[in-house]
C-alpha cells in the first residue's frame, strides 16, 4: 500500500532541502502504518514560515498568532474510526486525509529550546499533525494528550529519533 503525501513550500528561502521531505514523508507514513491505517491515504504537507502559519491560524482557527503546526483534516474520524474503503476517492484510489501546514523557522527555534535536533522537532510536529487527521486531539483532555504523546514517541522510535537522539 502506498501513501502518497505531497509537499511544497509557500516561500523560496525556507531552507527545504529533499532530505527534509524525505523525513516529512516518511514521518506521515509511519504514523499512518503504526495506528493501522488499512487504506491508500494522501496527505498534503505545506512548509512555510512565522507569517505563513500567522495567516492561516487567524483564517481557519481565528488566533491571530503564529503556531508552529497547523492540521487540517479532510475526514471526521476519531481515533477509534481509522479510514475506510467507502472513503475512497474514486478518482485517486486513496483517502484525503487533509492539509498539515508546519513553520519551519518555528520548529528550528524549537529544536533549539528543546535541545534536541531539527529532524526529531520536524518528524514531532509532523507525526503530531497526522495524528491530528486521524481524529485525534490533544484538547479533548489529559487521557487524549498522554495517548497522543505515546504514539508520536512511539512513530519516532521507529524512525531513529526518539528521546535522547541527537543528529
Amino acid at each position: 500500500m502506498t501513501h502518497a503525501v505531497w509537499v511544497r513550500a509557500d516561500k523560496a528561502r525556507l531552507g527545504v532541502t529533499r532530505s527534509l521531505s524525505a523525513l516529512v514523508k516518511r514521518s506521515v507514513r509511519a504514523t499512518l502504518a503504526l495506528v493501522g491505517v488499512q487504506y491508500p491515504c494522501e496527505v498534503s504537507v505545506l512548509y512555510t514560515d512565522e507569517a505563513g502559519i500567522q495567516g492561516l491560524n487567524s483564517e481557519h482557527r481565528g488566533k491571530d498568532e503564529p503556531t508552529d503546526v497547523l492540521a487540517f483534516p479532510s475526514q471526521t474520524l476519531v481515533p477509534e474510526d481509522l479510514p475506510t474503503e467507502d472513503m475512497t476517492d474514486p478518482e485517486t484510489g486513496r483517502v484525503a486525509l487533509g492539509d498539515i501546514a508546519l513553520s519551519l523557522p518555528t520548529a528550528r527555534a524549537r529544536a533549539i529550546t528543546f535541545s534536541h535536533s531539527y529532524e526529531r522537532e520536524l518528524s514531532y510536529l509532523t507525526v503530531h499533525a497526522t495524528l491530528h487527521l486521524l481524529g485525534h486531539d490533544h484538547e479533548k483532555g489529559r487521557i487524549e494528550e498522554a495517548r497522543m504523546n505515546e504514539l508520536t514517541e512511539a512513530v519516532l522510535a521507529t524512525l531513529g529519533l526518539g528521546r535522547g537522539v541527537h543528529t
